[in-house]
């Protein structure tokens, strides 16, 4: 802390230097958190729209993300309804709260605004602007892989390094996001001068890795009359930050600080991830495979092949022996549906409206079938039939030769991201309004529902894979509470939240089948019997990871049961035992649904690593 006020304290008196290429004086509007959707959202951004719109001096506004409360298709559709009337020119970038609970898989966002990250030059100053997720998972923010290429190629179509550079993204160019160091070093190849971010709502000065770094408020009113938003004044040697109250005044300004460039090799002493676990692990990579975008979905096979997707819209085979990729095959929109594979058929959903079947020796194109909306749920195949909800309120099944539709059922509440259990006749999911569901497989007929008596739609069970054990269902939310419900009439068995062990969307069952094992908030991995009839935790792992909120689902096989993290590290713990048995870091990303083998594990990241252990 005292290091960094020392480095603010040097940013904001250091010695004013003009470089030769700034240019004229200017001013711009940061308006940033509106959370569209949200009590007050909408009214705050009309005020500050109509204010703005008054302003004689202002050459250009940016928002830096949480345009929305839910990223919703309708909060989407409103924002922009007001953001229309603006008669500034508007660049904008995406928050957590526009992508992380997206309906449509954070495609709609793109097709409302254009795209989901921006670059201009503007009276001798370059801004560039980049989305940080995390897409469809509650885990770190994560710029996405497909933005740092996007940022490789921008850099490379304006060689010019010298021309002062600001940098936006809606979360700080920290921790908080998994890999800021990836887009640090990009930025530190250009004369980067500020950086810029909301997600805080306080305007506040940091200092990332050399970088000065400027959070500011929400346009929130929260507990005052009216919200706000910042104007900046950007001059030949400084940049000035001031809070305007929109139809009121503007404050003086609350942060000056000296533009100067910016060190290359200045980290302040900031700790990297580290990859030592890896030379002492028992498990050993057999072979690593880098996407060029982001993954949010599982991995499946057919014994030779890997089937994985990406969001940039690809799904691909990756030969099982080699991590060499074998066919893709691009869908319209980012793909967060884990495909399943049967009888030589792949499926999956994309978030441009269509489910898929494609062939798994070659990717080419057996059917598709097209929904109303993204279709962001996996789908789960038995007796070749593929159970998979989607955006639109709807659940299908499907005949996997085909894609013929075989039933439908229209009332679901919010929409389906997760891969819904088979058991006992019934498919069984969660969706993003709190609803809970129980079909017959046979004809989508309801059989049951549970709703857990939650307003708050984010607390909903929608992104837990359900487990079902002794004729029960068992469930971890984000309000805390691990659920036991009866199979076959979904009423409540149990249902307790325990403050010392803060479960909330990953949970796995034991290869025996007896316990359901639960992972922590606090990095912990918990087992309770499948036949208590209270949160009886009889199980412990011998370990413990830092604070986490990776919702991925827990596998295991006869002697060992395996731990995600939204680090990148992956944990090995002993069924029997409860102790260690080992560790690899794959990447700095959060671990997807990973695919337990015979003596090995294939794990992908969020950030675009796949790899195959063996252990």
């Amino acid at each position: 802390m005292k290091r960094t006020i020392l480095v603010g304290i040097y940013f904001v008196l250091g010695i004013l230097t003009v470089h030769p290429l700034f240019a004229q004086s200017f001013k711009f509007a940061q308006v940033t958190d509106t959370h569209v959707g949200g009590s007050t959202g909408a009214d705050d951004l009309r005020r500050t729209v109509a204010d703005l719109n008054q302003q004689k001096d202002i050459d250009f506004v940016i928002l830096s993300g949480d345009v929305t409360e839910f990223g919703s298709d309708v909060e989407l559709a409103l924002a922009k309804q007001i953001l229309d009337s603006l008669k500034l020119p508007l660049y904008v970038v995406p928050g957590n709260h526009d992508s992380n609970w997206s309906e449509s898989g954070a495609n709609s966002f793109r097709k409302v605004f254009g795209a989901e990250t921006f670059f201009f030059e503007h009276k001798g100053f370059q801004f560039i602007g980049t989305t940080s997720g995390p897409n469809m998972r509650m885990s770190p923010g994560q710029i996405p892989r497909e933005n740092l290429v996007w940022m490789d190629s921008i850099f490379k179509a304006n060689p010019d390094s010298q021309k002062p550079l600001i940098a936006i993204n809606h979360y700080p160019l920290d921790s908080s996001l998994n890999n800021w160091y990836e887009s640090i070093d990009r930025l530190k190849t250009r004369n980067v001068q500020l950086a810029l971010c909301g997600h805080g709502h306080i305007n506040k000065l940091y200092d990332w890795e050399g970088i000065p770094g400027v959070m500011t408020r929400s346009n929130l009113r929260a507990k005052d009359p009216i919200g706000g938003y910042n104007i900046v004044t950007l001059t030949t040697d400084s940049v000035f930050f001031q809070v305007r109250k929109p139809g009121q005044s503007t404050a003086k300004a609350w942060l000056k600080l000296a533009m100067k460039t910016v060190p290359a090799n200045l980290s302040l002493g900031v700790k990297r991830p580290n990859y030592q676990v890896n030379s002492q692990s028992k498990a050993k990579l057999l072979w690593e495979y880098e996407d060029h975008g982001d993954i949010g979905a599982g991995i499946s096979s057919d014994g030779k092949l890997l089937f994985t997707a990406n969001t940039v819209g690809e799904v691909y085979a990756l030969n099982v022996a080699t991590g060499q990729r074998v066919w893709s095959f691009k869908t319209g929109g980012k793909v967060y549906s884990t495909p399943a594979v049967h009888k030589g058929v792949v499926v999956m959903g994309s978030s441009d409206h269509y489910i898929y079947g494609l062939d798994a020796k070659t990717g080419a194109l057996k059917w598709k079938l097209e929904t109303n909306k993204a279709v962001l749920g996996s789908p789960a195949v038995k007796d070749g039939k593929a159970f998979i909800g989607g955006s639109d309120g709807i659940f299908r099944c499907i005949q996997v030769k085909d894609g013929k539709v075989l039933w439908t059922f229209g009332q679901v509440k919010g929409y389906v991201s997760t891969l819904p259990s088979l058991a006992d006749g019934k498919v069984i999911f969660g969706s993003w309004s709190n609803g809970f569901y129980a079909l017959d497989q046979k004809t989508g007929a309801l059989v049951w529902e549970w709703n857990n008596g939650h307003q708050n739609r984010m607390f909903s069970a929608a992104a837990v894979y359900p487990v079902i054990a002794n004729n029960r269902v068992f469930i971890v939310a984000p309000d805390r509470y691990m659920t036991a419900l009866d199979l076959k009439t979904g009423k409540m068995i149990w249902r307790e939240k325990k403050d010392e062990y803060r479960v909330r969307e990953s949970i796995g069952l034991s290869n025996d089948k007896k316990l359901v094992y639960a992972k922590t908030m606090d990095g912990e991995l918990i087992a309770v019997p499948v036949d208590a009839e209270t949160m009886n935790i009889t199980w412990k792992a011998k370990t413990q990871l830092p604070y986490e909120l990776a919702p991925t689902a827990i596998y295991s096989d006869k002697n060992t049961v395996f731990m995600p993290s939204d680090k990148g590290l992956l944990t090995a713990i002993d069924a029997k035992t409860e102790e260690l048995k080992w560790q690899y870091k794959i990447s700095n990303g959060m671990i997807n649904p990973p695919l337990v083998l015979k003596n090995k594990i294939a794990v992908s990241t969020m950030d675009g690593k796949i790899v195959l252990l063996t252990y």
